[in-house]
């Protein structure tokens, strides 16, 4: 059996400070400074391994969308049911809104969410949809709306969007997420 190599552990011990500085501080005020000092070893070793702040979040945060099972929902009801929980995950999970914004500039982080879509919510896409194989097209539609929103009501902060109501949020995307679904084109 081969033994760990150093670098390996390196890393491991770099993502695990990362993982609990971010989680602790946020983003924005995580510093590299302060996850090489967690991690008991020099700034430059994160920069090495990583290159940046927002590559380092990408490989250390842990995204989820925490997708429900959807599987007894009524099929007319599943854009209702997926924006709903979108704009509780948005709203509650300051991670998701971090990797937002970083993947706005950084390549990683916007392929971490680009996998995120795919992997969480393409077999949705693929087992309600009239052909499955349309199912990546449609994940990344539905994508399109949720980022979208995201980043218009609590990235940029545009006052018409802040101002809807949860309901009334649903009541815009739904159906437009349905669609994207279920529908034809």
């Amino acid at each position: 059996m081969t033994a760990p190599r150093r670098s390996d552990a390196t890393r491991a011990a770099i993502l695990t400070a990362a993982r609990e500085r971010f989680a602790a501080d946020g983003f924005e005020r995580a510093t590299i400074r302060a996850i090489a000092a967690d991690a008991r070893i020099d700034p430059s070793m994160v920069m090495r391994y990583y290159g940046n702040k927002e590559r380092l979040f990408a490989a250390a945060a842990e995204f989820d969308l925490r997708m429900p099972d959807l599987t007894g929902a009524p099929a007319d009801q599943l854009g209702t049911l997926l924006v709903s929980h979108f704009i509780s995950r948005w709203e509650g999970d300051e991670t998701l809104l971090a990797l937002l914004r970083a993947a706005v500039t950084q390549e990683a982080a916007a392929e971490r969410m680009r996998g995120l879509f795919a992997a969480q919510v393409g077999p949705l896409a693929a087992r309600v949809a009239p052909d499955p194989a349309e199912a990546p097209t449609r994940a990344g539609m539905i994508a399109t709306q949720m980022l979208g929103f995201a980043l218009c009501r609590f990235v940029l902060r545009l006052p018409p969007v802040v101002a809807l109501d949860r309901e009334t949020a649903i009541a815009w995307l739904a159906p437009t997420v349905q669609r994207y679904l279920t529908g034809t084109i």
